[in-house]
């Protein structure tokens, strides 16, 4: 639950934030008579998001050989490893610039009339993060192998798009301002934690389909400290990929991605 709940808060609050955002500025405009195209190209990304996590499902399903399935869900853990990452790092630094572009393309749209523009520029920003959405969804389920239910898993969904929607509201419409740089910082850190198991599955799955080398199957067991496949481990399995007797090439990828990575990510918010 808690991985869902994650993954919609932050995708829902960046895809409410750049539509809220964009009522904001009509309304600097004197422009409010647009807002209904806004709202409409957000309907319409939200039903455009559904379309696709309908026809991703059926794809998968085609997959019956359990070596071609192993490919497929090894691929799509590594595209979502990418995807996370990127919006971890870098996407820090490009948050700005794409609020003040969206503004100069608002302002260009209201002066000469482009209403399929508004349109199109909110069924984007809807579209982009439901996309984001439906594949780390996808990437979790298959890397907790059915460890997280799928009712849990909508159930924090939904949860995330609620507070996200939420926050939104409270930082237009109220006085206070919300601290959306420490937020977005310490989800960007919780989220590479997530990308690195999200990883490390996918080595198990190349291993599995005889891609990669095993090399030593295991290297330490701790499962008498805490059992993977207990109450407490099953989550961080989950949720981290945790294993209490992983392979050597599972934790190098493993530890070698976090320190990477940990190393951009302070780097990155040290220099802002």
């Amino acid at each position: 639950m808690l991985p869902s709940f994650l993954i919609t808060l932050r995708e829902g609050l960046e895809a409410f934030l750049l539509v809220g955002i964009a009522l904001s500025y009509l309304a600097k405009l004197n422009a409010r008579h647009y807002n209904k195209y806004i709202y409409l190209g957000a309907f319409v990304g939200l039903l455009l998001s559904l379309a696709v996590a309908v026809v991703f499902q059926v794809v998968v399903d085609q997959f019956s050989n359990e070596l071609y399935r192993n490919y497929l869900m090894a691929g799509i853990l590594i595209f979502a490893t990418i995807v996370l990452t990127y919006m971890a790092i870098w996407m820090q630094r490009q948050a700005k610039n794409q609020v003040a572009q969206m503004q100069k393309e608002l302002t260009d749209m209201v002066s000469t009339g482009n209403l399929w523009g508004l349109i199109l520029l909110s069924t984007l920003a809807v579209l982009r993060e439901g996309f984001e959405t439906i594949l780390f969804f996808s990437a979790l389920m298959y890397s907790s192998m059915g460890e997280f239910s799928t009712q849990d898993a909508l159930i924090g969904a939904i949860a995330g798009l609620v507070c996200a929607l939420l926050l939104v509201w409270v930082m237009l419409k109220g006085t206070r301002n919300v601290p959306l740089r420490s937020f977005f910082r310490w989800t960007s850190l919780f989220i590479i934690i997530i990308a690195a198991g999200l990883l490390s599955s996918a080595i198990n799955m190349l291993q599995a389909a005889h891609i990669l080398p095993i090399l030593h199957a295991q290297l330490f067991d701790i499962s008498h400290i805490l059992d993977d496949r207990g109450v407490f481990g099953t989550f961080l399995r989950a949720l981290f990929g945790y294993n209490s007797s992983p392979g050597l090439l599972q934790l190098v990828v493993w530890g070698g991605y976090m320190s990477t990575f940990t190393f951009f990510w302070h780097r990155g918010y040290k220099q802002a």
